[in-house]
């Protein structure tokens, strides 16, 4: 069986990062890419690395009035240029977007693949997840679902690497001399990942979320997230452990560690990493989530979500190691 599928925003990372996972799935067929800069240029100009396969494909100039016959589309599109385009695609052609403009919007289901995946299969337009709340809400489902702690006191600390401001329009704060040796943090109250954690948070726990703080900071590396969740709460370190083991037994993507994760383990792949450290006397439960923004917080999951509209299993073309070192 062979699935036709495109991307739109391939020469940004995460489209390009979704043309290296679909390059090596074995039911997708890459063809049609489209850009905005990029477009006029192969994939071998842009991608010296591309398949033999795929080298002399096109980038096309973005119009979804002129789409070839496309059984899937990729969107990897800043946030704010994907509702309208989108809106024009055909309804037969099932879309994942990757950016944030369908997130909790009528019509579009919210992609937490891991927490949810009876929901999306057999969507046709699924809104991937912001790679801060696939960190996030991946440590924390596990707790809200089972009462463990407080949906209304729930402080996120988030780290990400500088690919994750995407590779256009990126201001000269995220060039290599000011990120270098640097930790900046941005956008405190007010990041546009807000509203999803928030929904989340409330969907899974039936109470509200109105307390939360989330700050997130720029770290000098590549790639990675590493979110730290300070919540209140009785639980111990084992109870939260425990609840998180069963809440994701037989989920492929999801590793529970009793030794607090690191990014490293994540480079790469399509996995989250999660774990926990409790005081009860002190009503204080840190929860720890760790991906691959490129990864799990974009094309990775984004694939697994594919995967689960076109019904495949979900570890299809995402059950490759993560790179170390």
């Amino acid at each position: 069986m062979s699935i036709r599928v495109g991307i739109v925003g391939i020469s940004g990372f995460g489209g390009g990062e979704a043309l290296r996972l679909i390059a090596n799935h074995p039911f997708f067929e890459l063809v049609y890419a489209a850009g905005d800069g990029s477009a006029g240029s192969r994939l071998l100009d842009r991608f010296p690395g591309v398949a033999p396969k795929l080298a002399g494909l096109v980038i096309e100039k973005w119009d979804p009035g002129s789409l070839p016959k496309l059984d899937v589309l990729f969107a990897s599109l800043p946030t704010g240029a994907s509702a309208e385009a989108l809106a024009r695609v055909p309804k037969n052609v099932k879309i994942v977007d990757i950016g944030g403009d369908h997130r909790y919007v009528e019509g579009w289901t919210y992609g937490l693949a891991d927490v949810w995946p009876a929901q999306i299969k057999g969507q046709t337009r699924i809104a991937n997840p912001g790679c801060f709340p696939a960190a996030t809400l991946s440590a924390l489902a596990p707790l809200l679902v089972n009462k463990l702690i407080e949906p209304g006191n729930i402080v996120v600390d988030v780290k990400t690497g500088i690919s994750g401001a995407g590779r256009g329009g990126a201001s000269s704060r995220f060039g290599f001399a000011e990120s270098n040796e640097n930790l900046q943090p941005y956008s405190p109250l007010k990041h546009v990942h807000m509203p999803e954690i928030t929904k989340t948070i409330e969907q899974l726990s039936g109470g509200s979320a109105a307390g939360l703080v989330f700050t997130p900071h720029l770290v000098p590396m590549t790639r990675g997230v590493l979110s730290t969740i300070y919540c209140r709460g009785r639980a111990t370190t084992a109870q939260c452990l425990d609840a998180a083991r069963d809440f994701y037994a037989g989920r492929a993507f999801i590793r529970v560690t009793d030794d607090l994760p690191q990014t490293k383990w994540a480079s790469g792949s399509n996995l989250a990493f999660i774990s926990y450290a409790a005081d009860p006397e002190r009503n204080l439960v840190i929860a720890i989530g760790v991906i691959d923004n490129l990864g799990k917080g974009a094309a990775g999951h984004a694939l697994q979500n594919a995967n689960l509209i076109c019904e495949f299993p979900e570890t299809t073309g995402l059950d490759g190691m993560p790179v170390w070192p």
